[in-house]
Parts: C-alpha cells; structure tokens; sequence
C-alpha cells in the first residue's frame, strides 16, 4: 500500500503541508507560558522524521538494524569474548619436541582466565581485538539479517514446509555473511589470542600486532592470501547453529508474542519479556549442540601457516617479515632435529584427531561455560536491539502514513 500511494503523497504535499498544519495546530493549541517556537520545533523535527520513515526501502531496514544490533553486541560482550577464545586456543601453541607434545595450562576457567589476562595486559587485554569484532559485526549481521529476512519466503514457497524455509534461509544467510567476513573474524581471533608478553613457554601464541591492519599487513605478507580464509570449512559447519538458532527463535517469538521475527503491532505492547525468553531457550539450544566447531575454528585461524623462528618484533617465521619462505608454504625440513614442518591442525577430521588423541573429548568443549555466559547476553543483546529499532522504524513508518493520509484527506476538502 505504501508503494501504491507514493504518487498520490507528492501530489498532495504540493497543496497541503502536514508540516504547516501541525504547526498552526500547535501554535492555537500551545500553553501562554512555554515558547510556541521551542514546542513547534521539536514537534517539526518528529514529523519530518516520521514522513521521511515512509519513503525508506523495507530492503534497508533489516541490514541497517542487523548492523547496528552487532555493534551493540560487540560492545558489550568482547572481554567475555577474549576469554573464550584465550581457553578455545591454549592447547594449540605447544611445541613440538620430536615426537612428543609438551603441554602447559595457563588459563583456567572463565574468572582464572580473566584474572590472569587483566594481571599481564591490564584492561586493554580484555579489548584486543574488539576493532575487527565491530568491523566484522557491521557486515555480519547487516547481509545475516537482510539474506534471511527475504529469503524465507521464497524457500517457503518453494518447500512449502515452514520449519525447512526457515531452516534453508538460516543457511543461506550465514554462508552468505560467513564468506563475506572470515577474514575479519580471523584478524579478531589471531588479536585476541595473543598476549602482551613474550612466549617462552609455548603456550602463548608466538605472534605479535600492533592492531588491525598490522595484523593483516604481516598475515598477508608471511603467510598468504590463504591464511585469511583459515578455519572457513568449521566456520561453515558452524552454519548448522544458525540453523537451529534462527527458526527456533522465530518459533518461540510467534508462539509467545504472535508476531515473526521483526514484525510488531502498530499500537500496543511488543511482548519484550517473550522476545528475551525466545532469544535466551534458543541461543541456548544452538551453542550447546554446535560448540566443538568453534573449538575446531579457532585453532585453525590460531594456527601459523609457516614454522615460528625467533625474529626482533616477536614474531617469526622463516625468512622474516620481508622475505616471507614460500608464501606460507611449509618447508620440508623444520629444525635441525630433521622433523618435517607440517601444519599441525589439516583439516577437520584430522584436527578431530590431533585434539583428541592429545587432549581428550574435553578440549572440544574448552570454554564453553564462558561461551554461553557469552552468547546468551550478547544473542539477547543483538535481538533485543534488533526489535527495537525495526519496532521503532515501523511506529515512525506508521504514524508517518497515517499524517500522510490526512493530509491527502483535508487537501481534497480545500
């Protein structure tokens, strides 16, 4: 209906101002003693927002509220984020000594890691990395939100099935956002990571960034295009939590609220305590069955692409900085020992294999108490935020038509 009554709506703003009749209502209306200036321009500015509200594509609305519910996410969770991927990623920084692993815990549990993180980097350790996590954050949820939000019609049209609709979209929009961002999300991985001190004990990573595009610049030049699309193939797997995420939580919010995802009454209440208890049951849900794949993930996107050699920045890697060995290509011969220089982690079956057989069942599971303490705050911080704002476009929106209407109405009378 709004598309149909644009025409309509230019042509009558040409003899009639919803504007200047708000403002003469004012005006007669206002008390004696408030400014009748000061009342009418705050009153100005809400109606040219609500009439401007209508003419926004509804394509923009879901990337804009995505993105800006991301970065609201980012904020709020990434020390509980740098805790998580600290535990997630210990167990990949041991070296090799023939044949043997030499292993060392130096993070224990969600408070131990935090304790420990604030002791040797202070408060900035807790925020390494939050720079990409906010870069990533704008297109993740921006394509996410706008793939699935037009999606789901089309696979239900197609399946006539809503649960695989749903199930498809979910898919289809965090491949889509997954593809588009890995290489964010490895930079926010390899800084969070890492340590301000030096690692002597191997069970630090070995590398050293200033920031972001520090990290980027080094990753490229020592070990490849390759190493940005470290971890792709779990990140992709991962996909399988979106998938139960994303209906679930649709599922929840119809059955509590009445409403899909995104969708709000003109007038009344919104339901919010349902949408936080349908976000929290689903977050919970989807990490606790998918989690070993971020485990799988992160030791990937940990994991140097070239032998470590001690070099003056803290980093290294045969050749140095400027004269990068084979573009991250292993040599065939690592040490002096004669031990073959061989990604550690290749692969998702044999990385299964590596961690179990050197570390047990529990490692897949590392971090998961954190990940949900996590998750659950930021998911609800993400989908409150989300709501609200399509909650607030679409009261703009629907007070904006509505003074179009009259205008269009008292236009005719004159």
């Amino acid at each position: 209906m709004r598309a149909d009554g644009r025409g309509s709506n230019e042509a009558a703003s040409s003899s009639f101002d919803p504007i200047q009749s708000s403002n003469t209502q004012n005006a007669v209306s206002s008390d004696p003693h408030v400014p009748v200036a000061s009342a009418t321009s705050s009153s100005d500015f809400h109606t040219r927002l609500e009439i401007f509200s209508t003419r926004i594509p509804n394509f923009y609305i879901a990337p804009f509220c995505g993105a800006s519910a991301g970065v609201a996410s980012g904020i709020v969770t990434c020390p509980l984020d740098v805790i998580k991927t600290k535990l997630q990623a210990q167990g990949g920084f041991a070296r090799r000594g023939g044949q043997s692993m030499e292993t060392r815990t130096l993070y224990r549990g969600m408070l131990g890691t935090g304790k420990t993180i604030f002791k040797e980097d202070g408060i900035r350790g807790l925020y390494q990395g939050l720079g990409p996590m906010l870069l990533g954050y704008l297109p993740t949820w921006a394509v996410y939100l706008a793939v699935y939000d037009r999606s789901r019609e089309y696979f239900y049209e197609q399946t006539d099935s809503w649960w695989l609709s749903r199930g498809y979209a979910s898919i289809t929009a965090g491949a889509c956002s997954t593809i588009v961002t890995n290489p964010i999300w490895v930079i926010k991985t390899r800084l969070m990571s890492q340590s301000l001190k030096q690692n002597s004990e191997g069970v630090r990573a070995p590398w050293q960034y200033s920031g972001t595009w520090d990290a980027a610049r080094k990753m490229y030049k020592i070990e490849g295009i390759r190493s940005f699309y470290s971890g792709l193939t779990p990140a992709l797997l991962g996909l399988t939590h979106v998938a139960i995420q994303f209906p679930l939580y649709e599922y929840l919010k119809m059955a509590l609220t009445g409403y899909s995802i995104g969708e709000h009454p003109d007038n009344g209440n919104s339901h919010w305590i349902g949408i936080s208890i349908a976000t929290f049951l689903s977050k919970v849900c989807a990490s606790t069955v998918t989690y070993p794949h971020e485990v799988l993930r992160t030791r990937l996107q940990t994991q140097q692409r070239t032998a470590p050699a001690p070099s003056p920045e803290e980093i290294s890697f045969r050749g140095g900085l400027h004269h990068p060995h084979d573009r991250g290509r292993p040599p065939s011969v690592s040490s002096s020992d004669g031990m073959p220089n061989r990604p550690r982690y290749n692969g998702i079956v044999r990385t299964c294999q590596t961690i179990f057989k050197e570390e047990g069942w529990r490692a897949f599971y590392s971090g998961i108490g954190t990940n949900l303490f996590r998750a659950i705050p930021a998911a609800m911080t993400t989908m409150l935020t989300y709501e609200y704002l399509r909650k607030l476009i679409h009261n703009y929106q629907h007070e904006g038509e509505i003074k179009l209407r009259m205008a269009e109405e008292q236009s005719g009378m004159i």
